[in-house]
């Protein structure tokens, strides 16, 4: 079933994959402005089958969210990659509930979504989530390499326990690729979810807090810093996950590394990048590769709500170095503040959302799943670190979906 699967999986992206080449980027040779075209909400409490889950977190109420949870919370999503159908999109989660400890009864997965955009036109604004038919993370096979809480079961389900997943692509295979913080490590699964390697090490050492493996020595990666961000080349050959934040041996730097992998040797290549935040305590959250050379990268602040200042939008070339030795940054988009001419952003969900209007303005503390529809619309969603709020400062955060055109992204 799983060959067959990914049979068709690759199929598909036959078809999808040949993606636009980018031309020369620059703020002067567009004759447009970035503009808000779609947004979709999905209400924060979406469960999906499963046990009860945040039976380890303190029983009460947050932010109008009452733990323990009846099943599987379909929270905000970290990462988004192509559905199996047009306007069908695959959406992952992270660990749950932000911590290892407290994650060990939330099950990884990653849900097949369908957002109806209301845009200029028409649309519901909703998004439909398939909640009979997900993919759920396992290992079946034991070849995780450590002791996971579902260690004595058939299937070893991955739960928020055992690892973080951040970033997801899909090879040309069908297979499915993910970036993790606790190791940090890169992940091969098949197309239903079944491991299919060890965990992929971060190269030069670099072991979280977190990591299994460290047998009391220190960390040299932070906390929640590993691989946030991950892009897979458009021919299927390479991946670039990015480590989020500044190792421990350059903390308090704008440093951030920028990796090659090797999706047929399934190793690192040697070749890195260094990619230079704004600002020592932004974030590198999520990567979408435009062409062979091009990527797209979310850069944040940790801000939310009206708090949320910078989360922008750069376009980088893999072969274009400053004399720093650092790739150099073209803004694409300010998401603090995206042109929406036609308020497709209104009118509110919920009575006291913030930010909405002309200009629209993204919230959420973490803005970190972006995806390439075509050559100049980008879908990028929130991960709402449940139950967060931003959005309404009464509420718990829904998971937003939005599509901005960004004229000038490809060339003509």
């Amino acid at each position: 079933m799983a060959k067959r699967l990914s049979t068709f999986i690759a199929a598909a992206l036959a078809a999808t994959m040949t993606i636009p080449s980018l031309g020369a980027y620059a703020d002067d040779n567009r004759s447009e402005q970035p503009t808000l075209l779609g947004r979709a909400v999905l209400p924060v409490e979406t469960y999906a089958p499963g046990p009860p889950s945040g039976t380890l977190l303190p029983p009460g109420t947050v932010n109008g969210i009452t733990f323990p949870l009846p099943s599987q919370p379909v929270e905000g999503f970290s990462a988004v990659v192509a559905g199996r159908h047009p306007g069908e999109y695959l959406a992952m989660p992270d660990n749950g509930f932000g911590a290892k400890a407290n994650s060990r009864d939330f099950l990884i997965r990653a849900y097949y979504i369908r957002p109806d955009f209301k845009t200029a036109k028409g649309g519901s604004g909703e998004v439909d989530v398939d909640l009979n038919e997900f993919i759920e993370f396992r290992d079946p096979d034991g070849l995780i390499g450590f002791t996971i809480v579902n260690e004595g079961t058939t299937e070893r389900s991955l739960t928020g326990g055992d690892i973080d997943p951040e970033s997801l692509q899909r090879g040309i295979d069908g297979d499915l690729w993910v970036g993790d913080e606790f190791g940090p490590w890169v992940l091969h699964f098949d197309a239903t979810g079944r491991l299919l390697d060890p965990p992929f090490a971060a190269p030069g050492g670099l072991r979280s807090p977190n990591n299994p493996h460290l047998g009391g020595a220190a960390a040299t990666q932070p906390n929640s810093r590993g691989f946030e961000a991950m892009a897979i080349s458009p021919d299927g050959k390479y991946l670039y996950p990015a480590l989020e934040g500044a190792t421990v041996a350059e903390l308090g730097t704008t440093r951030r590394h920028v990796f090659e992998f090797s999706v047929r040797d399934e190793a690192f290549t040697g070749r890195v990048w260094l990619y230079q935040t704004e600002q020592p305590g932004y974030f590198v959250s999520d990567m979408a590769a435009l062409d062979q050379h091009h990527l797209a990268v979310i850069e944040r602040d940790g801000g939310l709500g009206l708090n949320a200042l910078f989360r922008k939008v750069y376009v980088v070339n893999l072969t274009d170095i400053d004399a720093a030795g650092s790739l150099v940054k073209t803004a694409a988009v300010d998401l603090a503040a995206v042109p929406d001419p036609a308020l497709v952003s209104l009118p509110p969900v919920h009575h006291g959302d913030i930010g909405l209007g002309d200009p629209y303005r993204v919230t959420c503390e973490s803005i970190e799943a972006i995806h390439q529809i075509d050559g100049n619309r980008l879908l990028l969603g929130c991960d709402n670190n449940f139950p967060n709020t931003g959005r309404n400062p009464g509420r718990a955060d829904d998971s937003e979906f939005i599509v901005v055109k960004l004229p000038g992204l490809r060339g003509e």
